[in-house]
């Protein structure tokens, strides 16, 4: 979906089926559905498409054209994607002229195309790929240029399709005319179907009429949400919609929460990972969104990962179903063919969290002990049941679980973990303490923990680092004085807890967790506005989190003055749900004060809701709130909290226009 104004279609009618599940972050698991037809007789799509789609990178932009296409349709074979399972090479808007020939035809653009869709099409399919192509279910294409959409030309435009070599076709939604969408769809299906060439048929309505219940015989796969862009934000949000709609995907028809933005820039490593992880276990259509032409070594490896993609493609087709999440803590678990459960352990939160499940709550039989798949890692080890981690912020660990009675040829699975987040107070000596955690079914033996910081730190063990033997369940608990050099700089600093160990068979085994410090400087005492404080994080579902004006939505520095029902505040936050900013209190504050509600830059859109967080206990919120209504106070004690998390989630009716303000936000110490 590429609307004129985008900004003004964010996430709509799949955002209702989420609302009344999400509760402070957490997700109840779906109400069980009728299962969906089975695959159409063509047999298309039997697990999800894999590809490549150029419009999370380039627009249409002049890059945009016939050697980028090839240059894709290359890199998969060189770079070993073709050999990953990656085989659509699709192009999206902006590939035709902006009018029809004399005879109603669609042309294709001479400058981007000079020899065409069709030879385009000869050479991917030399390359063993297939092209994708891209349309509107309107009259014009969703680009402001406004090219021409299929609606009233579905015949002529599928006969030209299937004539160029077409494999797959994305239908979007924009300048629909108001026709009903179960018509629009059904009419393009009926065309495709008529030319006898097999196209994937990928309806691109946004879910605005609910896809997913009745575009089982009509397409391989439907978008359940408005448009990704590349943030944490707008990921997670779409994570959230598309989770509770498992019970409705399945081989030949997909549920799909639009293409991958891993590789383009605006998340981290580690929050792509998760993207790419939990894409995988919701068996969603994995279409890479960024230009490999320029994709780093990073990119590859997350792109590639064959056991992560193996997940995805599995035969099966089970969408992946929440276990549980409370606390950001998600465990979302997919059942496999061959009867492992795929089990991924994300951590919404911005700081590291343990999120912990059991064999028996994935679904998998008792059994005397379990092989344990790290899939990111690359290695086995055994359990006795639990499947725990300390998972970084905005991380997840994807594990493959398997009950195969093999379990004892594997060395035994420990858990490293720390028992608070480490907060260290500038020129402050801290104490940390890690733990090592016997999972295995088998002991773990001759266990040696160390802990070590940046250059210039000191880190000392204050008690033991080491066991003789770590049974099930049993821990090694080690406190280290831990000494930043005086005058530090606050900020993020890479610590790194390494554990050796050996199995009973005498294997030496080596793992270790990456630890994220944060140097910091105490709240200062009184009273004090959120605005002037440093945070320790800020999450914005679009643009970034304003100081002192409202969200915007794009660029840094695009907001104005906040303005709550026509009243005007000079001090605050602005920002646009799902939204989270938190802070370091350090257990020296009591109480946090604000003015809540929806910007006014947005005339009557939106609805929101505002909570609290002290660490882990939801302290305030103020239930959904509307433009219509005026600022509302929100007061939270926040006593012996060492972080103060304000967060802000959709009020019921999706994302769109979702500006929020914290105005008058204090923070008293």
């Amino acid at each position: 979906m590429r609307h004129p104004h985008p900004r003004t279609h964010r996430i709509r009618a799949a955002a209702v089926l989420l609302t009344a599940l999400l509760s402070a972050g957490g997700l109840a698991a779906p109400a069980t559905a009728a299962p969906p037809p089975p695959a159409p007789a063509e047999e298309l799509a039997l697990t999800p498409p894999m590809g490549f789609n150029n419009w999370n990178s380039t627009h249409c932009r002049a890059e945009f054209n016939e050697d980028m296409v090839k240059g894709i349709a290359d890199l998969f074979v060189t770079e070993g994607l073709k050999d990953a399972g990656y085989q659509y090479v699709n192009l999206d808007d902006c590939w035709a002229l902006p009018q029809r020939d004399a005879d109603g035809k669609l042309v294709p653009d001479p400058a981007r195309f000079p020899h065409g869709i069709s030879a385009v099409a000869d050479y991917v399919h030399a390359k063993g790929l297939k092209l994708g192509i891209y349309t509107s279910a309107g009259t014009k294409t969703c680009d402001g240029a406004g090219f021409p959409g299929a609606l009233g030309h579905e015949e002529s435009d599928a006969r030209q399709f299937a004539d160029w070599g077409v494999d797959y076709l994305k239908y979007d939604n924009c300048n629909n005319q108001g026709v009903d969408a179960q018509q629009r769809y059904r009419t393009m299906r009926d065309a495709l179907r008529a030319t006898g060439r097999p196209i994937v048929y990928s309806i691109c309505e946004w879910g605005e009429n609910k896809p997913w219940e009745w575009a089982s015989d009509v397409g391989q796969l439907w978008r359940t949400t408005g448009d990704i862009s590349d943030s944490w934000g707008s990921m997670l949000s779409i994570l959230k919609q598309n989770l509770p709609l498992a019970p409705y995907a399945g081989p030949g028809h997909w549920n799909d929460p639009d293409m991958l933005e891993v590789g383009n820039g605006g998340m981290t490593d580690t929050e792509y990972r998760s993207h790419f992880s939990l894409w995988s276990v919701m068996a969603a259509p994995l279409l890479i969104g960024t230009d490999l032409r320029t994709a780093s070594p990073a990119t590859l490896d997350v792109l590639g990962n064959k056991e992560v993609i193996a997940v995805d493609q599995d035969p099966l087709g089970r969408q992946g179903t929440v276990v549980s999440s409370e606390g950001g803590r998600w465990v979302v678990a997919k059942e496999m063919a061959d009867g492992s459960r795929a089990v991924a352990l994300f951590n919404e939160s911005g700081t590291a969290q343990r999120v912990a499940t059991s064999a028996a709550a994935v679904g998998l039989p008792r059994a005397p002990g379990y092989t344990l798949r790290d899939l990111w890692r690359n290695r086995d080890t055994n359990t006795a049941g639990t499947l725990a981690a300390t998972v970084p912020a905005h991380g997840t660990v994807l594990l493959r679980v398997s009950a195969d009675g093999h379990w004892a040829e594997h060395p035994p699975a420990v858990e490293l973990g720390l028992d608070e987040a480490p907060f260290i107070e500038r020129d402050t000596p801290t104490t940390l303490t890690t733990t090592v955690t016997g999972l295995g079914r088998t002991p773990a033996r001759q266990v040696s923990a160390a802990l070590t910081g940046p250059d210039g730190w000191t880190v000392r063990a204050l008690s033991p680092s080491t066991a003789a033997e770590l049974p099930n369940g049993a821990s090694l608990r080690t406190r280290w004085r831990v000494t930043a050099p005086p005058g530090t700089s606050t900020g993020s600093y890479a610590l790194a807890l390494r554990v050796w160990y050996r199995s009973p068979a005498g294997e030496r085994v080596a793992t270790d967790l990456p630890v994220t410090a944060s140097v910091v400087l105490p709240p200062p005492a009184g009273t004090s506005y959120l605005s002037d404080l440093p945070w320790l994080s800020a999450v914005s579902g679009w643009g970034p989190v304003e100081r002192d004006t409202s969200n915007g939505e794009q660029a840094a520095g695009d907001g104005s003055p906040l303005t709550i029902g026509s009243a005007v505040y000079a001090k605050g936050l602005g920002v646009h749900a799902a939204s989270e900013v938190a802070y370091y209190a350090g257990r020296h504050c009591e109480k946090v004060t604000a003015e809540v509600g929806i910007d006014d830059e947005k005339g009557t859109k939106g609805s929101v809701a505002f909570e609290i967080w002290a660490d882990g206990v939801r302290a305030a919120s103020s239930g959904a709130l509307t433009n219509a209504q005026a600022a509302q106070p929100l007061t939270a004690d926040v006593t012996g909290a060492r972080v103060v998390r304000l967060v802000v989630n959709d009020g019921g009716d999706g994302s769109d226009s979702d500006h929020a303000d914290w105005a008058d936000a204090r923070l008293s110490c």
